[in-house]
């Protein structure tokens, strides 16, 4: 079986789906492996490493859609100067993280063409997924690399200085949500000698943020449904984030560095830190939002753009990883081997569509859409549950003739 590695169409893509040394042990495990020239180049692998390792380079990108059977990306569907969608063909199978919250009509495309997709951003939160959850492995790398962002732009040292000239305080830093990012940009920040709090509507996590060195942040809030089975924050009512706001509107004045980090899978970033909010912090001081690419968590939030307002610098990264492209390419690659060593049953070849992990994170498939939306989800609930209460009022008026039996006569339960 051959595996595809392209280059990276997206301008702000620094990152390779597959490197050498991962490439070798795929080789090893008897598949060929074909990269366009140039595709590791901008994460420091060379095409010599890639002969090394025992892969073939072809010299245009073309090439490796032509002769893959298998094709590894970074990030596809979704990538803005990707049309890759028009290369696939039949039976063949794509792997990365291709934005499937942002797909539409993509999918049915791939589905005519009979295109087996499979987006590891569905990864599920289960523990033998762990090795293949590239997400994760990304988030952490984003989460570290913020907290050092903001201890470089800050204008006040990170950690507490006692010298003859004088007590330096240590900078504040407050970290909102404390998911794989949250939580990394915490011990980051903490190892960076700051004094940290960290905030999260799931009370759940709170023994994991003060075993990172940092003060948990409790609002007097309702936090019952906050959190759902894997794991991941639910979106909650316009009143909930009202009155988390106005809560979070103290501890955000007294920040020096707030990283903000909550994300919805499918939805709008949640707005957690207003404008009065800023307003309130010290001038020099710096907003880092993780939460950039679906709309950010600051309402002063521009996707890929450093904003300045009261003295304050807002940043909204949207690729943190691919600035550290080497370590970011390692980590995901493992997780691509890792998903393709559980993705075919024991010949080989053949897809384990039963395998809960091939089955989450599959979008298309013998040319059907086998992936919903969860906003379609919701709404297919919704739409049944109003079918089944219409079927109950329809059987509630059926049975309004029938006797009532007896105070204590038997009936059938």
């Amino acid at each position: 079986m051959i595996l595809g590695v392209p280059t990276e169409t997206d301008p702000g893509e620094t990152r390779v789906a597959v490197v050498p040394p991962v490439a070798a042990t795929l080789v090893e495990e008897g598949y060929e492996v074909c990269v366009a020239s140039g595709a590791g180049e901008r994460s420091d692998w060379s095409d010599d490493d890639y002969r090394d390792a025992g892969c073939e380079i072809v010299a245009d990108r073309e090439a490796v859609f032509e002769r893959a059977d298998i094709v590894a990306h970074v990030t596809g569907l979704a990538a803005a100067a990707d049309d890759d969608v028009d290369r696939y063909r039949e039976e063949q199978i794509v792997v990365g993280q291709l934005g499937p919250y942002d797909l539409d009509e993509e999918l049915a495309l791939l589905a005519d063409r009979g295109v087996t997709a499979f987006a590891l951003e569905l990864m599920p939160r289960i523990s033998r997924a762990q090795s293949m959850d590239a997400l994760s492995s990304m988030a952490s790398i984003g989460g570290d690399k913020s907290a050092i962002v903001a201890a470089e732009r800050l204008p006040k040292m990170f950690p507490l200085q006692m010298t003859a000239a004088g007590t330096v305080q240590p900078a504040e830093v407050f970290v909102i949500g404390a998911g794989v990012a949250g939580l990394q940009a915490i011990a980051t920040a903490d190892r960076l000698g700051a004094a940290v709090r960290g905030y999260d509507i799931r009370l759940e996590v709170k023994q994991e943020v003060e075993s990172l060195g940092a003060d948990f942040v409790e609002l007097d809030l309702e936090t019952e449904g906050t959190g759902d089975e894997q794991g991941y924050a639910q979106e909650m009512d316009e009143e909930f984030y009202r009155q988390q706001r106005k809560a979070l509107t103290r501890v955000v004045g007294e920040s020096d560095v707030v990283i903000t980090t909550a994300a919805i899978p499918g939805r709008p970033a949640p707005e957690l830190v207003t404008t009065e909010m800023v307003e309130g912090m010290d001038p020099g001081s710096i907003v880092i939002d993780l939460a950039a690419a679906t709309g950010g968590n600051c309402d002063l939030t521009v996707p890929d753009e450093t904003v300045e307002h009261a003295g304050v610098e807002i940043y909204g990264p949207t690729n943190l990883p691919a600035t550290v492209a080497h370590h970011a390419s390692q980590l995901y690659a493992n997780n691509v081997r890792n998903f393709l060593q559980n993705l075919f049953q024991g010949d080989g070849r053949t897809l384990d569509v039963d395998d809960e992990v091939v089955d989450a994170t599959m979008l298309t498939h013998d040319g059907e859409i086998r992936w919903v939306h969860p906003a379609d989800r919701e709404e297919e609930s919704a739409d049944a549950t109003d079918s089944d209460d219409d079927d109950a009022g329809s059987a509630a008026d059926g049975d309004s003739d029938t006797e009532a039996p007896d105070e204590g006569a038997e009936t059938d339960d």
